[in-house]
Order: structure tokens, then C-alpha cells, then sequence
């Protein structure tokens, strides 16, 4: 079965087998674990941040940077189909107590002008405006990367309103490979950052979360409260080590599969290609096929292919490690077949 429903879908690679089985651990909550110390430091080193800390989820890395920021009451600004805002229930109320004000992106970008007017007043109706989200991939935009420009025009507003920027990076590595820049061209314009490591990067578990001190403090207290601290994790920094040193340049090769599938469907008669990929997401609108997403799904599923709902009328393909360009090759036939 060729699997393109997501890139959280990788498994762990062979050295990454290995080095789970040889990992040198501790207990972590002691700040005793060897591989999740390397493994902070070096996730801190590459985003140019003082301090970092392993989490379990890209979710939780997210959570832990809105808690660790905010108080409640607090409002935070996040663009209108952000992952924070759209697929993680609703946490940031429910756990952080804020709420959030929405602002309408264009392939995930938010304008500087409305994030600017988005910020509250001081006015005693009004909640504060504590933080500012961005996400960089964009997931809904079907992997879109948000421009060093619009970050650096949000960040620098925000730094003379006195407002900490997050960004959802939990695909920032394939931001950062895709426009042929590194990390810290992307992470100076942010307080704090979340990576995932379980997605493209192929890590089984995990995600990081960097930035000041003080801030990663009041992370790992969060974390503790959460049940997220863990003992001998290192066996999955072991992972993750691996993700940061070796499987980042990689990625290329997933941008490269998925503009080949794109290629491919822009072509076929009754489907309509919604985005150009910046990355490894293809999102295609199946409307003129006359089928349903469930009965489109299950006759592709039918011929060895799995792919996600993305809304009405809407499929999304994600490439990743585990799919070759054989298995594209394949996939594209079997559209064409269910079409």
C-alpha cells in the first residue's frame, strides 16, 4: 500500500533503529538523560535560540509556547485556517485560557496592515493581545512557505508593540530546503519555535520547542503539569538526533515527488490541481469526477493507494520518506484509473 496520506506516516530508518537500541539515557525530569541533553543543545544551536526543550507532540510544543507566554484572559493573533486554530481542540482555550483573534491569510500569509490592526488597544473592553502565531509551512495551504518577508514585517511590529511571536514550524525544514536558506534566516523572527521531528524529518515520537530561557523554564514546568515529563527519553532523542543531523537535506527529494504528482494531475481531465507545491503537499479538487471524497478515497484505496479528505470536494497527497518515485509513478496511474 502506498501511504500519501501524511508524513507523520515515516517510519524510523534503519541508524535510527540503532541508535534507539544504543542510546545512552537517564531520567530526563533529573535533567539526567545524555540524549535528550545533546539533543536540547543541539536543537537550540540550530535555531539560534537560548535554550530548547524535547516535547512529544507538535501540538504540545505549540500548547507549551502559548502557556508559557500568555495568561489567561490574554488574546493571541492567529491566521484563520492555522494548525494551532484548526486542529488542535481548541487547546489555547481550554488549557490556556485565551482567545483567539483570527486574522484571513492568503496562502497562509498574513498581511502586516491587518495583523497590526488585530492588535488590541489599551482599553479596559479589550483583552491584551499577548502573542502572535505564525506557521510556517502552512499546512491548509498545502504546504505554502511564508515568505522571509512577511515574517520579518510581522516580527518587527510585533517587537515595537512588545509582543512575542511563535512560529508552528512543523514543517519549517521544509521551508528552509525548498528556499535554499538555513534555519536561523527563518527562527530570528520569532521568541519561540516548534519543529516537529516525527514528520518529514522521520523520527517515531517528537517534537522541539526553542527560545529564551525563561521562556523553555516556564515550558518545562508546563510540560511536568501536562504529564509530558518522561524518564529514559533518550531512547527517542537518539531519533531525533538523527532527524536534525542527517535526514533534513532530504527533503528535497519529497518537494521534488510531489511537483511530479502535481505535474501529472494537472493534466487528467476531471480534476483541478489547488495548489502549485511550495513542498510535499498536493491538494486537489475532485468535484468534477461526481464522486464523493469517501467514494473517491476507497476506490483509490481499492487500487494500493491511501490519500486524507481536505475538506469538500478536496483530497490532499503528502509525500514523504517512505514513498519513491516508483511509488508516485504508481500512484499516478491508479488516479487515472479512478477517474
Amino acid at each position: 500500500m502506498i501511504d500519501l496520506r501524511s508524513d507523520t506516516l515515516t517510519q524510523p530508518t534503519k541508524k535510527m533503529r540503532e541508535a534507539i537500541y544504543n542510546a545512552s539515557v537517564g531520567d530526563d525530569v533529573y535533567g539526567e538523560d545524555p540524549s535528550i541533553n545533546r539533543l536540547e543543545e543541539l536543537a537550540a544551536e540550530m535555531t539560534g535560540k537560548e535554550a530548547a526543550l524535547f516535547v512529544t507532540s507538535g501540538t504540545q510544543g505549540n500548547q507549551l509556547a502559548v502557556l508559557s507566554q500568555t495568561a489567561p484572559g490574554d488574546e493571541i493573533i492567529v491566521e484563520a485556517e492555522s494548525h494551532i486554530f484548526f486542529y488542535e481542540g481548541g487547546a489555547i482555550s481550554a488549557l490556556a485560557g485565551v482567545q483567539p483573534r483570527v486574522v484571513q491569510g492568503l496562502k497562509g500569509e498574513m498581511s502586516p496592515a491587518a495583523v497590526k490592526n488585530a492588535i488590541r488597544s489599551d482599553d479596559i473592553h479589550f483583552p491584551d493581545t499577548s502573542l502572535i502565531c505564525l506557521e510556517n509551512t502552512h499546512n491548509r495551504s498545502g504546504g505554502s512557505i511564508v515568505s522571509l518577508e512577511n515574517m520579518s514585517a510581522i516580527y518587527d511590529l510585533a517587537v515595537n508593540a512588545g509582543i512575542p511571536v511563535h512560529i508552528d514550524g512543523a514543517r519549517l525544514f521544509n521551508a528552509v530546503v525548498a528556499s535554499n536558506h538555513n534555519l536561523k534566516d527563518f527562527t530570528q523572527y520569532c521568541d519561540s519555535v516548534q519543529i516537529c521531528l516525527s514528520k518529514g524529518l522521520g523520527s517515531p515520537v517528537g517534537s522541539i520547542l526553542a527560545g529564551k530561557k525563561e521562556v523553555i523554564q516556564k515550558a518545562r514546568k508546563w510540560r511536568k503539569r501536562l504529564g509530558g515529563g518522561m524518564r529514559q527519553a533518550g531512547f527517542l532523542a537518539a531519533s531525533g538526533i538523527i532527524s536534525l543531523t542527517e535526514m533534513v537535506n532530504r527533503l528535497a527529494e519529497d518537494h521534488e515527488k510531489a511537483s511530479k504528482l502535481a505535474d501529472a494531475i494537472e493534466e487528467m481531465n476531471g480534476l483541478t490541481l489547488l495548489n502549485r507545491p511550495d513542498t510535499n503537499i498536493v491538494i486537489v479538487n475532485i468535484e468534477k469526477t461526481l464522486q464523493t471524497n469517501a467514494e473517491f478515497l476507497d476506490k483509490l484505496k481499492k487500487e494500493g493507494v491511501l490519500a486524507v479528505s481536505f475538506g469538500e470536494g478536496q483530497i490532499r497527497f503528502t509525500t514523504h520518506y517512505d514513498v519513491s518515485e516508483k511509488d508516485i509513478e504508481y500512484a499516478i496511474s491508479a488516479i487515472q484509473r479512478v477517474i
